[in-house]
């Protein structure tokens, strides 16, 4: 499995103990106060990565692995500074919103970017597909 693969596994794990820590918390305290953090923990940093990690895992040598990096470094950070102002804001404190925005706007960047990576991946043949992609051109 490649590096960017099990980057992007690792760091869904690290989400989804915090998202299960926050949620025992919640459970324990019967305070359910901060349940829209805990699916956002779960869905943006457990659930995503993992999908990314997957992808990366699946596609391979195909897909582009300078903008898969990125795509981590810019979801980590994004993820970051939004669940913080979320924390913030559910708290009944103001967010500080060039932070939630950037935080917003960098999650969102870095989809967009993922996505150019899958539609990438399905233009690049794989160095084991070699002797198979002249064939598939020429039908």
């Amino acid at each position: 499995m490649s590096r960017i693969s099990i980057a992007f596994f690792m760091a869904a794990v690290l989400y989804a103990l915090a998202g299960m820590g926050l949620g025992m918390f919640m459970g324990a305290s019967q305070d359910f106060t901060m349940r829209p953090l805990h699916a956002h923990i779960n869905l943006l940093g457990w659930a995503t990565l993992g999908l990314m990690g997957a992808f990366y895992g699946v596609a391979g040598a195909r897909a582009p692995q300078r903008l898969g990096w990125v795509v981590f470094g810019m979801m980590n950070a994004g993820n970051l500074m939004l669940l913080s102002m979320l924390y913030v804001l559910l708290q009944g404190k103001p967010p500080i919103l060039p932070i939630l925005l950037g935080g917003e706007a960098t999650v969102v960047l870095s989809m967009a970017l993922f996505g150019a990576s899958v539609l990438m991946s399905g233009r690049q043949p794989a160095a084991t597909d070699a002797g198979i992609e002249p064939l598939r051109r020429a039908a």
